[in-house]
């Protein structure tokens, strides 16, 4: 993955510290919502803009929900799959070495190179089992 300088910036800095504060994902939308209720004059293409550069930088998760909308949680360290429960939201981070081995070889079986991936899981957390 190659690093690309990005200007600081003030949009970006308010997007990281409510990021910090959160600890779970959330949509641009409710980011968008919670930034301007904050007295944040950002506006919502810039807080989109913002989360695909630190998406793509590696300073957020973004991951699609069962409904296939985009949200957004700050990242931990290392590349890791979620377990999302369809339910509640509930998200789990896991660690897939069986999932990087396959890719790392479904890809050279195919001739592909600088591969990345995402995998999200879904079901029904414990909490929420019948």
């Amino acid at each position: 993955m190659s690093m690309t300088f990005r200007r600081p910036t003030r949009q970006r800095a308010a997007v990281e510290a409510l990021l910090v504060n959160i600890g779970d994902f959330m949509s641009a939308q409710d980011l968008h919502a919670r930034l301007r209720a904050q007295g944040q004059g950002v506006g919502l293409a810039t807080v989109y803009r913002t989360l695909q550069a630190m998406a793509a930088d590696g300073d957020v998760d973004m991951m699609r929900t069962s409904e296939g909308e985009a949200v957004y949680r700050r990242c931990s360290n290392g590349h890791h799959h979620h377990l999302v429960c369809r339910n509640c939201g509930k998200t789990v981070e896991v660690e897939g070495p069986a999932v990087e081995s396959w890719t790392d070889k479904i890809s050279a079986e195919n001739g592909f190179s600088d591969v990345h991936h995402t995998l999200e899981i879904f079901g029904l957390c414990s909490d929420c089992t019948p």
